[in-house]
């Protein structure tokens, strides 16, 4: 059974008796949209109310809305953020699921009960920025405020300070790092990086008409682009998708950088003697990005607003990375050192960074452990999704990751297939698999979707299975909705491997029936990666 959805603007490990959805087609225009969201969000609220032990809710607990999803069938989906006696809980999002007349059909959470602990430290804030600061691995540009909250996320609920301090790690590249630590003693429950990169380590305001152009990248020759036109100057600013743009960093570490433009309509030659050249890879990755998301799953850009996201290139010198930050709602590309790296600009590297924004506006993955692990394999998925839908003669579509940006006859960074190639990464699920860094937990996520989409055996290479036969493939539309459906509908922040395999296979029945050949392919695919 087909699920069609519209949404509107983080692990499930507990999805509750949610129904599968009939088939239905189309979209609601933009008012009764308006007023569904209103009305879902109305039967959402109720159902918290009645449903408090299904939502590990109190009297104590603040909740605000993040997110809402609508099915065509009249499904529900409202997304809430969870406050304790006005601190902000962190693992304390979920999901309630209901039909449109407001019957309940379920809550994705991890968070296991309702909060019951005392909110006074033993420590101080001051104490707090001190020990974050003592524990931060690079050299630190400023320390944020200390903040209280609560956190789900270790062994028992804890009272926390959390901490973001921000300059650059070990390795010279960016870092936003946050720290929580217990309130009671400063010993520190999790550390969050919130500069999400693409590898371990390391728009300004224009008037003016949409004007068509050439873009002569590094990485898939000629290409258009929609740009800005005003007085004779084309920026790269795309008005149809967002306003998102293109600008050069010029070797600086900060600042918005200087917008891309051309006294014609042509940027780049093909090649790094021209500073356009990588600026029109990256003004190409991303527009090939937002009309993935936007054709394939109705999303209208990263945060689902109509809003683009800027893009800065030739960040630092010989910057070997590329990367999200929420903070700035941007994307970042450095050049490489031309030895490890060539330029970062590539179109599964637009597509992966794009969609650490998307993850950031839906699930909201924290990025450490195996939500870290997931957080990145899914911006694997959805990069090697915009490489295939993007069709390139000079980039052709495959499963490795950053196979353009290495020097010829390198490795790329990541193989779906096997993802252990790269001599980091796990091909299968373990109890410690959490552990490793984001990049290298990755590889169970990989693994999962290559089974799913391609199989065990195919023309891309063949898949060594961990706990399973040979996988049969579904394809790669039918697992990158399911996974689309499972990030944005039941996936929360918390959400482990084990998890994610629910969520699937609900999003599984939600979309193709729990009987269906894709249901099957999803269950085989991750016993195939270890995960049962």
């Amino acid at each position: 059974m087909k699920r069609t959805t519209t949404v509107l603007a983080c692990t499930a490990a507990v999805v509750t008796a949610v129904a599968t959805a009939g088939t239905a087609s189309g979209a609601a225009s933009a008012p009764a949209a308006v007023d569904r969201r209103a009305a879902a969000v109305d039967h959402a609220n109720a159902l918290v109310s009645s449903h408090r032990i299904q939502a590990a809710s109190s009297v104590n607990d603040g909740l605000s809305v993040r997110d809402v999803v609508l099915d065509a069938d009249g499904s529900e989906h409202v997304r809430y953020a969870r406050s304790y006696r006005g601190l902000p809980v962190l693992g304390g999002d979920f999901v309630v699921h209901s039909a449109r007349t407001g019957e309940f059909r379920g809550v994705s959470k991890t968070q296991r009960a309702p909060l019951q602990l005392s909110t006074t430290p033993a420590t101080t804030a001051a104490q707090a920025r001190a020990a974050a600061l003592k524990a931060f691995p690079g050299t630190a540009a400023s320390v944020g405020k200390a903040q209280l909250v609560v956190t789900t996320r270790s062994a028992v609920p804890r009272l926390a300070w959390a901490v973001v301090v921000k300059g650059t790690n070990p390795t010279g590249g960016p870092s936003e790092l946050r720290s929580v630590l217990r309130a009671s003693d400063l010993r520190s429950l999790e550390t969050v990086e919130g500069i999400e990169t693409g590898k371990p380590g390391g728009g300004g305001t224009t008037t003016g008409t949409n004007a068509a152009a050439t873009g002569n990248t590094l990485y898939v020759g000629p290409v258009p682009l929609t740009t800005t036109l005003s007085a004779g100057t084309y920026s790269l600013k795309d008005a149809t998708r967002g306003g998102q743009s293109t600008s050069d960093l010029a070797g600086r570490t900060s600042g918005t950088g200087t917008l891309v433009t051309s006294t014609t309509a042509t940027f780049g030659n093909g090649s790094t003697s021209s500073r356009s050249t990588v600026a029109a890879d990256a003004a190409y990755g991303v527009a090939e990005t937002w009309d993935y998301y936007k054709n394939t799953f109705g999303r209208n850009g990263i945060a689902n607003d109509g809003k683009g996201a800027p893009s800065r290139v030739h960040y630092g010198r010989a910057y070997n990375n590329a990367f999200w930050s929420d903070s700035c709602f941007c994307m970042t590309f450095g050049d490489g050192d031309g030895v490890q790296f060539n330029p970062l600009v590539s179109l599964d590297v637009a597509g992966h960074e794009m969609t650490h924004g998307v993850t950031a506006r839906t699930a909201g993955l924290t990025y450490s452990g195996e939500s870290g692990g997931l957080n990145e394999s899914t911006s694997d998925v959805f990069g090697t999704m915009v490489e295939f839908t993007a069709k390139s003669a000079q980039d052709v579509p495959d499963y490795d990751i950053g196979e353009e940006i290495v020097p010829a006859g390198q490795a790329p960074l990541r193989y779906m297939a096997q993802p252990s190639r790269d001599g980091g990464s796990a091909d299968c699920w373990y109890s410690g698999v959490g552990s490793l860094d984001v990049h290298y937990s990755s590889g169970v996520g990989n693994h999962a979707f290559y089974l799913m989409a391609v199989g065990s055996a195919s023309s891309y290479g063949a898949s060594p299975t961990c706990k399973a036969a040979a996988v049969t493939g579904i394809g790669n539309a039918d697992a990158a909705k399911i996974w689309y459906t499972a990030l944005t509908t039941y996936m929360t922040s918390s959400t482990d491997y084990h998890a994610a395999r629910a969520a699937m296979l609900q999003a599984a029945t939600d979309l193709y029936g729990a009987g269906s050949t894709q249901y099957a392919g999803v269950n085989a695919a991750w016993a195939g990666a270890g995960v049962v």
